[in-house]
């Protein structure tokens, strides 16, 4: 079988929980019951063996798909010389007159019906638990077929198992739906088909853990209710805000759209990603788990969900990582799991040849127990501009000693070697990145002290904020590159994080060393589309040949601060044209065909897209001349001008 390219992949999902659904009709990644659990369906992984649930046309076809407007739901639209058929996909939602037990959302359903003329639909039924590490025994019920996997993985020589929840028992994953099911014991599989008329509809769908509640709820009902639910929870967009354009408008709500799949309802934790092991490049073994939460995307996380009037979330997720904050700074980790498990352990699976035959395929992270300084400047920071952002989080006792403490560690360890941001596994370096949100947990915390009146060292914070200040200023830029660099041990290596020395007001976008820095990231890491590569001539790791969707937003961000707003806004329409037809981004993409690549969809880069728009409306709305007090909490409005989003 072959590999799909991410770009002909949808997300749906809810909750905590995603499938990717293929063009072609086939859910090709899901875990249960969680999004951080082992996979049921893992055929982008492994396209002979990962599993999958598909239906399709058993004639010649074309098929499409898109959203149902504003909404999480997915039709795919079969077209043969006899007819078209749509299937519409989604995960039911927990709301409204909907059953309030998990399980009813543990489901997938897919609505098959008929457009015009006649059709005959396949559907084929692959589970593979755990990775496909344990076997699948398939038999029929009542009203479809059970699949019940072994108590223990199959094979010699597979990875051991890991902690996550299916490592003791049996599961269990019923296919349900209004047709007969033929059953495959050696594959295991099982088939079907349905032929249906215009105007003819039937249903089929996976419950996992159990029969009930899916075999006897109202399930156009529950599809009614479910897009009734992502209309509301978006809000009344009809009008696009102006000055902002209609394809932007509509990429940030798909982009808050992806993000409410992502996020975790229990915690308010996001994940990178949805999924593992999707690699950097084609042929190369940079493949890793991005089902977990990264410290240092609680800055931009907190900006994009306020930008967009998600209260509610934002307040969420600065639960989460304020609880993360109370622990000793000492043993703060630059991930955690979606429940804030420290524990993360790194497993290859070996039976399993990767998306496009590129392995490994990963799950756990090890860079869980790295030591990157850059994690305490973005949890200060991510405080400092919630708390400025909502009048009604006021900073408690714990909270001022969780800020206290990490500060004061940030003063005592400032000037020592981390891993940085791009965690360099076998690599420590003083990198630029690091010490410049060391800078920034110095600074933020001295604001928050100041401001909300605790008591804090603040001569020490002050001073080592100076001697941090001098540092990087002296140490961090390069005259021979005429720029900021990737670490103090080079003289060459351009890295884009430099460009968020404006943004995180280290230095005025009008500094000359700033606006050098700027020209050198254009000249040495941009492609005339505004594509940006993370990093060039570094003596880490040689040059990178493919885009870091985020490091494009960065640099659009920049370009606003420095009043370049022509270039900016031509950058930004041209990163929108590399992402999917559903408006879907990965991690990174190739310049020179716009394959996607890495995990997918990445909520990184769907925060930076959020953010871009946000300074480019702003700098339309004042002609572009803008400064960084422009985008401060305090001055900063939401960006579609709203109030609070419905209570959910």
């Amino acid at each position: 079988m072959e590999y799909l390219p991410l770009r002909d992949y949808a997300l749906i999902g809810n909750d905590d929980r995603c499938a990717l659904v293929s063009r072609h009709g086939s859910i090709d990644w899901c875990c249960f019951p969680h999004l951080e659990s082992p996979s049921v369906f893992a055929r982008i992984l492994d396209a002979d063996h990962g599993g999958q649930f598909a239906v399709y046309p058993t004639a010649d076809h074309e098929s499409n798909h898109c959203y149902a407007d504003r909404t999480n739901v997915l039709k795919t639209t079969f077209e043969t010389e006899r007819g078209q058929a749509t299937v519409t996909d989604f995960m039911p939602i927990r709301a409204g007159g909907m059953p309030s037990d998990e399980r009813f959302q543990q489901a997938i359903y897919r609505r098959l019906e008929c457009d015009r003329g006649s059709i005959e639909l396949r559907l084929e039924f692959e589970p593979r638990f755990d990775y496909a590490r344990r076997e699948a025994t398939l038999e029929p019920t009542a009203d479809g077929v059970r699949a019940t996997s072994s108590d223990e993985p199959a094979g010699d020589d597979r990875a051991e198992a890991t902690d996550r929840e299916a490592d003791t028992g049996s599961e269990q994953l019923h296919l349900i739906g209004d047709l007969e099911f033929a059953i495959d014991e050696t594959e295991p599989s099982a088939t079907g088909t349905v032929s249906l008329t215009a105007g003819e509809r039937c249903w089929v769908g996976v419950q996992y853990g159990g029969r009930e509640p899916m075999a006897s709820i109202d399930r156009q009902a529950t599809l009614d209710e479910t897009k009734r639910y992502w209309r509301e929870w978006v809000g009344s967009r009809d009008e696009v805000p102006a000055p902002m354009p209609e394809r932007w408008h509509e990429m940030v709500v798909r982009s808050e759209l992806l993000l409410k799949l992502l996020i975790h309802h229990e915690t308010g934790a996001i994940p990178a990603a949805a999924t593992t092991s999707i690699p950097e490049a084609i042929g190369e073994p940079r493949t890793w788990d991005y089902r977990y939460n990264w410290i240092r995307d609680a800055k931009f996380t907190v900006q994009a969900l306020h930008d967009t009037g998600h209260r509610q979330e934002a307040r969420d997720y600065f639960d989460w990582f304020a609880d993360i904050a109370r622990r000793d700074p000492a043993k703060i980790q630059p991930l955690y799991g979606l429940h804030g498990e420290e524990h993360i352990e790194e497993h290859t699976l070996e039976h399993l040849s990767g998306y496009r035959n590129t392995g490994p395929v990963r799950i756990g992270n090890g860079a869980a127990p790295q030591r990157q300084l850059d994690a305490y400047g973005t949890i200060v920071q991510a405080i400092y501009e919630t708390i400025k952002f909502d009048e009604d989080i006021p900073l408690d006792s714990d909270d001022c000693d969780a800020i206290c403490d990490i500060v004061s560690y940030v003063c005592r360890h400032w000037d020592e070697r981390d891993a940085g941001i791009w965690e360099f596994r076998d690599e420590r370096r003083h990198f630029l990145h690091s010490k410049l949100l060391c800078w920034v947990a110095l600074d933020r915390g001295i604001a928050l002290a100041t401001e909300n009146d605790f008591e804090a060292p603040l001569e020490e914070w002050r001073e080592n904020r100076a001697a941090l200040r001098e540092t990087i200023e002296d140490r961090g830029f390069s005259e021979n590159a005429n720029s900021f660099v990737q670490h103090f041990e080079t003289e060459t290596a351009i890295d884009a994080t430099a460009l968020l020395i404006p943004i995180y007001e280290f230095l005025p976008p009008e500094d000359d060393r700033v606006q050098a820095t700027i020209d050198t990231v254009l000249e040495q890491l941009t492609t005339d589309d505004g594509l940006v590569v993370r990093f060039v001539d570094s003596d880490i790791r040689q040059d990178e040949k493919k885009a870091f969707f985020l490091c494009s937003f960065w640099l659009i961000d920049a370009l606003v601060l420095s009043n370049r707003l022509e270039r900016a806004r031509k950058y930004f329409e041209n990163v929108l044209e590399y992402a999917s037809p559903l408006g879907l981004y990965s991690e990174k993409v190739a310049p020179e065909d716009g394959t996607l690549l890495g995990n997918f969809p990445q909520a990184f880069s769907h925060l930076g897209l959020i953010n871009s728009v946000t300074y480019l409306t702003r700098a339309i709305e004042a002609d572009g001349e803008v400064t960084p007090t422009d985008f401060d909490p305090e001055n900063a409005e939401t960006l579609f001008r709203r109030g609070d989003p419905p209570e959910l």
